[in-house]
């Protein structure tokens, strides 16, 4: 099931005018800023196609981990890399991996982070039942939170960047509404936010990426499912009350310096 949508995001701000009587007062009253297109695009069950539009939209070619701003093109993650595997079923990756050891451009903020091919059974053994990876045979999680929070840099560089769209893959979102991504530019205003499609067949993949019309996402809040993976805390389909979501591939406009 696949759909494409456009949203319209608009910022409004409140001023107060001050009337003097001066002949040359000028008005402090400025334009609204102009809302943002976005390009939505989304499936569930057989997300392949869908993936491979997004990786198209968002743009050719892939430059894997080549270092340095490139003139057009995109990143991934798919947390399968073998430089990554020391970390495996860790809590501790290191948040700049992604744009130190392998050149992409993108960095974690906040909470811990977990990447693990164990299908997270070490937390709670529950759960190798409940996620499948898109790219055997890696998945990615928070630790302690469903919130997952990513800036851009320039690839290899300490240069802020951003990226004219991104696009996760989702494994197990049962319930409407739980799982989304968030766009915020440099100034830190919402850009919008995008809801995941709830899973429609076994393997329980979903798939959402949202391109703007330019490089303006400086950073993305990812909330998956509505509670964090636990040893106590099993997902609705394995008779608990929470809907556990964990993420596998991501795809990116090449981050340009601000």
């Amino acid at each position: 099931m696949s759909r494409t949508s456009t949203a319209m995001v608009s910022a409004f701000a409140a001023v107060t005018v001050i009337v003097g009587c001066s002949s040359d007062y000028k008005s402090p009253m400025q334009p609204a800023p102009p809302a943002h297109q976005a390009s939505v695009v989304t499936a569930s069950g057989v997300i392949t196609p869908e993936v491979a539009r997004f990786r198209t939209l968002i743009g050719d070619p892939a430059n894997g981990g080549t270092p340095g701003q490139q003139p057009g093109g995109r990143r991934e993650v798919n947390w399968d890399g073998a430089g990554a595997r020391p970390f495996n079923n860790r809590n501790d990756f290191p948040a700049d991996f992604f744009n130190s050891n392998v050149t992409v451009g993108l960095v974690y903020v906040g909470a811990g982070f977990r990447n693990d091919s164990s299908l997270f059974a070490d937390i709670n053994p529950t759960y190798a039942a409940e996620f499948k990876p898109f790219s055997p045979k890696v998945l990615f999680s928070a630790v302690g939170t469903n919130v997952i929070e990513v800036s851009f840099r320039v690839a290899g560089a300490a240069t802020p960047a951003a990226v004219n769209g991104f696009g996760a893959v989702f494994t197990d979102v049962d319930l409407a509404h739980a799982t989304s991504i968030e766009f915020f530019d440099q100034n830190g205003t919402s850009l919008g936010r995008f809801e995941a499609p709830v899973r429609s067949d076994a393997d329980g993949l979903s798939f959402l990426g949202v391109k703007y019309e330019a490089a303006i996402v400086t950073r993305v809040r990812i909330t998956c499912g509505n509670a964090a993976l636990a040893a106590g805390v099993n997902d609705v389909t394995s008779g608990g009350t929470k809907d556990l979501v964990v993420i596998d591939n991501v795809i990116y406009g090449e981050p340009t310096a601000l």
